[in-house]
């Protein structure tokens, strides 16, 4: 019979209890151990099995779950004997940062010091502890949410101490998503505020902490060592690309197919392949999201479950705002093609506006780009960068970033559907109309907000050309030149059926008064250009015949848009 599969349960008790399904993970519990690491940071994309992983490694470890050999019994760490006698041995201090999602720094400070004022709260019986001094039993009562920042920074630094002093063992510590505060600070515009709070406070709890035994941290980047762990030498970082762990996180092929053979599902396999495969940790393939995975599970239907969330919107902000050369590779992506970049697994959150190499490792750290490849770094000569081959990590992926790029034209939805129509039938009166209320509503959209609109016009025609390809891929070959320089895109779309449909040729040109009198000069500018880069000659070798291919100028100035 199979088991039950529960949704959003993050409690490992929990879910042993009440018998519902369950991947083991335990043997984590003794990688980790006997690894002998002092702090471990495991990044790995949200959903995957992160905080349910550390509620199995508290409730393994900690005192307070002492004699709950019951939770592991018939697991892989209930083999060893060694392990059975560990059980339950350690105090554990434990907390998450997942829902400090706060809009400024304040309110984000605050939250921080409310969750380790409840882990005081729930350490009160330690006022009673006569190994504890009277100037600390003085500290314990200065500590809540409103404590100043040299309490707050120490407070898990003395709690170690204090229960150390009670239970005559160092303690273990876990972190979960310690990094969601910084991406709402960098969101937000507090980003340095909470780096200087965060960085003293993880140094005095990591770092010169004689009472840690071992920590562990997880969360979905490697914020920069400059930024908040330029103190921590102790620090064992596990990436995406590590093969530490590889398999403690996310399901395993074979994990996936036993779930589904359990579930009655089993003759579904290669089409769950298709939508939920394709993650990467290390030299480990075919790796699942089990966020996807449960809910197939459950529900029988194939859908956008992990990638169709809020947690997009930094993602979606960073592609739709970037510069012209992430919109290109962005476009490959859509296409299903593959895109080489250098990336670096520090995430420098500072740079994430400007530098194409931050924009990648963050998709990559995220989950949303797998590494196919990359290059041997003793074959590399002097100066050289390691550059690695990309690509969409899968299906759902695909289909989530298609609903994104829907998204950026909802507020002229109706006007981008009637212009795209407008288009295929050759309408060029419609195409002006309706071109002009898309620019107005969807230009500073794509603008960073950092100068005028119009100032930066690619950033709108890229954009716009992401939504022909996720609009008409499946009825065009969607292509573009990318040797025009700025101003100027041109773009191609091959219909695959020639016989039903006309090839369409596009080329954008910014007005420029020293070239060009008016709009309509800057149109016909745009359409010299394409016969004179004979464009056209590229879709005649390929069978089109000339009467079938049109040319289309598109002459913009700010939000004002000509199109002959």
């Amino acid at each position: 019979m199979a088991r039950n599969v529960a949704i959003g349960i993050q409690q490992y008790n929990e879910i042993i209890e009440k018998n519902c399904f369950y991947v083991d993970k335990t043997y984590f519990i003794r990688e980790w151990w006997e690894n002998n690491d002092s702090v471990t940071l495991i990044n790995r994309p949200r959903r995957f099995g992160k905080t349910l992983n550390m509620s199995m490694v508290e409730q393994f470890f900690s005192v307070d779950y002492a004699n709950r050999g019951d939770l592991f019994e018939g697991l892989s760490i209930w083999e060893d004997e060694k392990y059975r006698q560990l059980q339950g041995t350690y105090p554990v201090i434990s907390l998450s940062f997942a829902n400090v999602k706060e809009k400024d720094y304040r309110s984000s400070r605050k939250k921080i010091c409310q969750m380790i004022a409840e882990l005081y709260t729930r350490n009160s019986f330690l006022l009673d502890c006569p190994a504890i001094e009277a100037g600390d039993r003085e500290f314990m009562q200065r500590i809540s949410a409103d404590m100043d920042d040299v309490d707050a920074t120490m407070a898990i630094h003395y709690l170690s101490k204090f229960l150390y002093l009670y239970y005559g063992k160092k303690v273990i510590i876990l972190l979960d998503e310690y990094d969601t505060p910084m991406q709402e600070a960098f969101v937000d515009g507090y980003w340095d505020d909470l780096v200087t709070f965060t960085r003293s406070l993880f140094n005095s709890t990591f770092k010169t902490n004689p009472w840690l035994e071992r920590g562990i941290m997880t969360g979905i980047t490697r914020v920069s060592k400059e930024s908040i762990f330029s103190d921590l030498n102790n620090l064992e970082v596990v990436t995406t690309t590590s093969d530490k762990y590889a398999t403690s996180f996310g399901f395993t092929e074979e994990e996936v197919f036993a779930a589904l053979d359990e579930c009655g599902l089993g003759e579904q396999k290669e089409e769950v392949k298709r939508w939920y495969d394709g993650f990467i940790f290390g030299k480990h393939k075919d790796i699942y999201n089990p966020w996807s995975i449960l809910n197939f599970l459950d529900k029988g239907y194939f859908t956008t479950y992990w990638a169709n969330t809020s947690a997009n919107s930094l993602v979606g902000k960073l592609i739709r705002e970037g510069k012209r050369g992430i919109k290109e590779k962005f476009e490959n992506l859509l296409r299903g093609e593959v895109i080489r970049t250098a990336i670096d697994e520090q995430i420098v959150y500072n740079q994430l506006n400007g530098s194409e190499k931050a924009i990648w490792s963050l998709l990559l750290a995220s989950g949303y780009l797998k590494v196919l490849s990359y290059d041997n770094l003793e074959h590399l000569r002097k100066g050289q960068k390691q550059m690695y081959e990309l690509a969409l990590t899968n299906y759902e992926v695909e289909c989530m970033f298609e609903g994104m790029v829907h998204d950026w034209f909802m507020e002229a939805e109706e006007d981008y559907n009637d212009f795209i129509k407008a288009m295929l039938q050759n309408d060029i009166k419609a195409m002006n109309a309706y071109m002009s209320r898309v620019s107005l509503s969807t230009f500073s959209y794509f603008d960073t907000g950092k100068r005028p609109s119009g100032e930066e016009p690619e950033r709108f025609y890229h954009g716009f050309v992401l939504g022909l390809i996720v609009d008409l891929q499946g009825r065009y070959i969607i292509t573009s030149n990318r040797e025009s320089g700025f101003g100027r895109y041109d773009v191609m779309l091959e219909p695959r059926e020639p016989e039903k449909d006309d090839a369409i040729i596009l080329e954008f040109k910014v007005h420029d008064p020293e070239d060009e009198e008016t709009l309509k000069d800057t149109v016909q500018a745009a359409l010299t250009q394409i016969e004179e880069k004979q464009y056209k000659e590229q879709l005649i070798a390929r069978g089109i015949p000339a009467e079938h291919i049109r040319s289309y100028g598109f002459a913009f100035e700010g939000k004002t848009v000509m199109i002959g």
